[in-house]
């Protein structure tokens, strides 16, 4: 069974991981969220343990509490996101073949070099 895509507030959650240095505790999360919009911090420790069971968070012990941390980078999430998309379509080739068009011509450059092994991930 495919994963769902992230709602909203685990978006923004995972936003946050992704930009911190390092794990972060759920009192953190909940102080760098609440600069944007007032949250409850049991609502951020909700997302936390519902992106850490959808196994898209890692955590460890950290005093008290846990300290969670993406397991994939942004980049290699949204990878693994568009071939979930990918694989939901009847016609991959045709999905591709709009995706690419819809690409910027110095996208469109990157990607011949990455497929011809010209080029390496940034």
């Amino acid at each position: 069974m495919a994963k769902l895509a992230m709602g909203e507030l685990e978006a923004e959650v995972m936003d946050v991981l992704w930009d911190a240095s390092g794990p972060l505790t759920p009192g953190q999360v909940h102080e760098l969220m609440s600069a944007e919009r007032p949250l409850a911090y049991t609502t951020v420790m909700t997302i936390l343990v519902r992106l850490w069971r959808k196994g898209r968070l890692d955590r460890q012990p950290v005093g008290r509490a846990y300290a969670y941390q993406p397991l994939k980078s942004r980049e290699a999430y949204a990878a693994s996101r568009m071939d979930e998309l990918l694989g939901a379509t009847k016609d991959r080739p045709l999905a591709l073949s709009y995706f690419i068009a819809g690409l910027k011509p110095g996208e469109r450059a990157r990607l011949r070099r990455l497929l011809d092994g010209g080029g390496e991930r940034d």
